[in-house]
């Protein structure tokens, strides 16, 4: 985790959501190990809604979530790829008032060792909106992973040198 000794993890507000047409809450195995991997690493999993992609809806539960206080980090997973129904990037990129470009630089950079040029298929995405930041993922629970293991785990722990998000997210 983190890389300095003695201070300890400042615990995050995460809200999850699964974007698809296809999975239900009983078998969303993507939403369940990032909420798993959040509450593991220290974090608080505030909230968690599954929705069909759909870019309306899904912008209707982004900007509630976005609007609260309670709400610090929001990890999406689905939806990113180029299928028909694929708008995650639609619904969310017009919500930032930032972009993170580095994290789909680095999640395609990770990924091209698992899965090679398949990558070039994933728009994962992050930015920051109205101070909560939002990371978008693919699907499946093996992308999931590679974002969690290779960038979230480390940005989202207060202790992780040279920096990370949640200095940004408390102003420290």
């Amino acid at each position: 985790m983190g890389q300095s000794s003695g201070d300890a993890a400042v615990d995050l507000a995460v809200a999850v959501l699964t974007v698809s047409d296809t999975r239900g809450p009983e078998d969303d195995s993507s939403g369940d190990y990032l909420a798993r991997a959040a509450s593991e690493a220290g974090h608080r999993v505030v909230a968690r809604e599954l929705v069909p992609d759909d870019i309306y809806r899904l912008r209707a539960i982004l900007s509630a979530w976005i609007a609260d206080p309670a709400v610090e980090v929001v990890l999406v997973t689905g939806g990113t790829g180029f299928a028909g129904r694929d708008s995650t990037p639609e619904a969310v990129t017009p919500l930032f008032d930032k972009h993170i470009v580095g994290f789909g630089e680095v999640f395609r950079s990770l990924s091209l060792a698992e899965i090679g040029s398949s990558t070039v298929q994933s728009r994962a995405l992050a930015g920051l909106a109205n101070g909560t930041l939002l990371f978008c993922m693919p699907g499946s629970t093996g992308a999931c992973r590679t974002a969690w293991e290779g960038i979230l785990r480390e940005q989202l722990d207060s202790r992780h040198r040279p920096c990370n998000f949640v200095g940004l997210l408390r102003g420290a």
